[in-house]
């Protein structure tokens, strides 16, 4: 987190690309119902405005091997749940992020569905995903 703490607010926003690994596949929805739809720069303000704010990574674990954003804790859509998702909250009201590939991946659209039918009341989505974070060129984690 001290990282992505340290980033200015001042970014340089690169123009977004689709990946090729996304080819054919359709976008996500717009927006996701109970949530708060944020981009890169939106996800560094919240990251300064809250400290307790969870950032759940929902993508496979193979997908980690290609780098994570910083403090960021992998719960992929598929082992999400009630009873996972309070073994890393604190509680209902704790601000939460779920982010996954980008616009053509739909586990952070699941996992988000999943917290919000749990009863989280702040969760939001950066729909963006890490390909939003890589192209405009922000530091990821490589196990």
């Amino acid at each position: 987190m001290k990282l992505l703490k340290a980033l200015s607010i001042g970014l340089i926003a690169s123009s977004f690309i689709a990946g090729s690994a996304f080819a054919g596949k359709k976008e996500v929805p717009q927006f996701i119902n109970g949530t708060v739809r944020v981009n890169a720069e939106e996800m560094i303000d919240l990251v300064e405005q809250h400290d307790e704010l969870v950032i759940i990574d929902s993508r496979k674990k193979s997908d980690l091997a290609k780098g994570f954003i910083e403090g960021s804790i992998s719960l992929p859509n598929t082992e999400t749940s009630s009873a996972s998702l309070a073994e890393h909250i604190v509680s209902k009201t704790t601000p939460i992020l779920f982010y996954c590939n980008g616009i053509r991946c739909s586990r952070s659209v699941k996992a988000a569905k999943v917290a919000i039918a749990a009863g989280y009341s702040k969760v939001y989505w950066f729909r963006g995903g890490i390909q939003e974070w890589e192209a405009k060129g922000l530091p990821v984690v490589h196990p």
